[in-house]
This record gives structure tokens, sequence and C-alpha cells, in this order.
């Protein structure tokens, strides 16, 4: 039963985002916004709404340790298991100005969570400057993309289509109910996902932020998965590379603001073990994807690989910590001592001496 719960929340929270980006986003073209605004806005907001649904919805329910671990988690599936998967699919394309751009900002949102969180606590005051920074950075986006070039445009053209005329998504009403529809299932279902992640915690024996980082996490993450594998399928490269950066960003200053501002007074509570671990563990995969990214502006198949055996050994670690397993000092020595070690001389390497022609 708690399964189906899991999988009927999940379903929810994936149509829900659906049919809120696909009515949000039509309502937009149909006023004359461009299809570019409307993809780095509504798409990107859309994709992280399971997020900010559960989140929130956990707050409400008084399970803080769920919304802050399902936002971390989020951010290091995003980049260790998405990108990798994509990258697997086929090696991808970073548009210069992720590099410039992007990920300096994704970075600088990380960093910043970690200063408000290190009293233990995002209150509501922290939770406002998130959010004023995530409306800042909103307009931002908007306001720059009007110098944007006309292959951007072309590219966003093709990925967010108007409603056609006299198709079923073409009037205003039924915009508004698919909006409204969305909301709702987003809604019903993060509380049903929640529901049943608590379950599998006391089931398991582990804590509610173990399962917020993983479980929850993966799930939330599913319209980015979705997102950037297809993508990557269609040979839109860059897409799903910038679904996931942007997303990450919009995962810590929409989904922790507005989770802090939902906590009042009292303030979101940040888990030690999050604080001391998983947080700089986020921070540690943003960093990681600025010489990634700049080996050749391109996510080759065997960083891919690299990512997706890195989110591997992550979820590991979580589960040997959680059950207090005799192989978890071993696990974290060899982790510590050879593999990490191994990967950061590989990247330093191919950064230096750029990238081999065989991997591209």
């Amino acid at each position: 039963m708690t399964i189906l719960m899991f999988l009927a929340g999940l379903a929810g929270l994936i149509a829900g985002a659906e049919l809120l980006v696909r009515g949000a986003s039509k309502l937009a073209l149909s006023f004359g916004i461009s299809p570019l605004v409307v993809g780095l806005t509504i798409v990107a907001f859309g994709t992280s709404s399971p997020e900010m649904a559960v989140s929130v919805g956990a707050v409400m329910d008084g399970r803080t340790d769920i919304a802050i671990g399902n936002v971390v988690g989020s951010n290091i599936f995003n980049v260790l298991f998405i990108l990798g998967l994509s990258a697997i699919i086929t090696p991808l394309v970073v548009h210069i100005q992720l590099i410039r751009q992007e990920v300096p900002i994704m970075l600088g949102a990380s960093l910043l969570l970690l200063v408000l969180a290190f009293d233990g606590r995002v209150g509501l005051w922290d939770g406002a400057i998130l959010v004023g920074l995530m409306l800042a950075y909103t307009v931002f986006l908007i306001v720059q993309s009007r110098r944007e070039t006309q292959d951007a445009q072309d590219e966003y053209a093709a990925e967010v289509k108007p409603a056609e005329a006299g198709g079923w998504d073409a009037s205003l009403p039924v915009q508004l109910i698919l909006i409204v529809a969305g909301l709702g299932l987003l809604v019903l279902g993060s509380d049903w996902l929640v529901d049943a992640a608590i379950v599998f915690a006391k089931a398991l024996g582990v804590s509610d932020v173990v399962i917020g980082l993983t479980i929850v996490a993966a799930g939330t993450s599913m319209p980015e998965v979705a997102t950037s594998v297809m993508a990557a399928f269609k040979g839109e490269r860059d897409i799903a590379v910038g679904n996931v950066v942007g997303s990450n960003t919009f995962n810590i200053l929409g989904c922790v603001g507005l989770s802090g501002i939902a906590a009042g007074s009292a303030g979101l509570g940040v888990p030690p073990s999050v604080l001391n671990f998983d947080i700089w563990v986020m921070l540690a995969v943003a960093l990681a994807c600025l010489p990634v990214f700049m080996t050749g502006r391109e996510i080759a198949r065997w960083e891919g690989g690299v990512f997706l055996l890195y989110y591997v050994a992550y979820v590991a670690y979580l589960i040997l910590a959680a059950q207090a397993h005799d192989a978890l000092g071993t696990f974290s020595a060899v982790m510590m001592g050879f593999v990490v070690p191994i990967t950061v001389i590989t990247l330093v390497v191919v950064l230096l001496r750029g990238r081999p022609a065989e991997t591209r």
C-alpha cells in the first residue's frame, strides 16, 4: 500500500508539473511573451515545482528534515545522475554562457545556502533573502534574453510551442484549468509522497533526512530526468545541461526560500548530518561542474560514467552510515584515499592538456 501511495504521489507530481508547464507556457505565449523567456522562467519553475511542493508540504507537516534533504539531494542527483546518464546517451555540449554565468550563479547560490545554514536553521528572513534573489535572477534572465541571438530564440521556439489556432489548449479557460489542475496535482502528489516517505523511513530504520536525500530527491527530480534525457536523445544537448543547472539554482533560491518562509519564526531546521556532509557534497558537485564543463566545453561519455559512479557511491555511503555498517570505515577510506584523488588528478590532467580526440 505504501509503495502504491509513493508511486501515485510521484505520478501526481509529474503530471502536475506537466499540466502546469503546458498551461502556463501556452497562456504566456498567448499574451505575446517570447518562447525564450517562457523557457527560462515558466519551464524552469515547472521542472522544479515538485521539489517546491514537497519541501513546502513537508514543512507544513512539521517534517523539515525531508524539506531540506529533498533540495540538497535533488541538486546532487541532478548533476551526478541526470547529467551522467544524459552524457552516456550522447556527449553533451556546454554553452559558453553556462560556464561564464549560470554555473557561477549556481555555485554562488550553493555557497549562500551553506552560509545561511551555518547556525543550523534557515530562518524567515533567510528565506525572504533567497526568494528575493530568485525574483531578481528571473528578472535578470528576462532582461538578458532580449539580447539573445536568433539561434537561441529559434531553439526555444522549437522547444516551447505556442497553442495552435483551434487547438484544444488554445482557449484561455482551458489554459487556466490546466494551471489549476497542475497545482492541485502537485499539492496532492507531494502529500502522498511525503506520507509514503515517512513510512519508508520507519520501515528501513533510517531517518527522514536520508529518505529525503535519496528516494524523495530522485522522485521529485523525475521532470528534470525526462527533460534532459529526451533532449539528449533528440540532439538538443545544451538544453539537457542548461535544464539541470537552472533547476539547481531555482531549487536553492525558490524551494529552500519558500520553505523557510513557510516555517515562519521557528525557521527551517538543518539536520547536523546535512550541514556536516551532504551540503558540502552538493557544493563539491557544483564546483566540479566547472573543470568538467571547461574541458572542450563538452561532457564526454567517460565523464558521464564518472558522475554516475559517484552518485552510486554517495547513496551507498548514506545507506552504510544510516545502518552504522561495519564496512563504512573501509568504504570511506577507499573513496577518500584512492577514488577521489585519482578522479581529481585525471580532471586536472585533462584540463591542462585538452580533451583527447577519442573522447569527443
